[in-house]
């Protein structure tokens, strides 16, 4: 299993960014997959989660300013990050759970700041 994240980087607090992860060595459609982010000094925290049905459930505090979605035919993991604010400020990881065992992809830092 291979999960890599991309697409980070500094912006401004009011601004947007795209967060990308690419899949491999699992059958991508059919399983749940998720954001979590990690902020210096802090535990590692949910994000957001996607179904294989593409439900979704969002950390109360994106809600309404990010959007998890897929693409299973480029196996490709999204989250479109609008609305940033400088508590958004964290290295962001894609994560699989599968087997009984948590599989995370090497992270992408994203840093809001003016």
């Amino acid at each position: 299993v291979q999960l890599q994240a991309s697409g980070g980087g500094l912006v401004q607090p009011g601004g947007s960014l795209r967060l990308s992860c690419s899949a491999s060595g699992f059958h991508f459609g059919i399983n749940t997959v998720d954001w979590y982010r990690q902020a210096p000094g802090s535990e590692r925290e949910l994000v957001a989660t996607i179904t294989s049905s593409s439900s979704t459930n969002y950390a109360d505090s994106v809600r309404g300013r990010f959007t998890i979605s897929r693409d299973n035919i480029r196996r490709t993991l999204f989250l479109q990050m609008n609305s940033l604010e400088p508590a958004d400020t964290a290295v962001y990881y894609c994560h699989l759970r599968l087997r009984g065992r948590d599989y995370w992809g090497r992270g992408t830092q994203v840093t809001v700041s003016s």
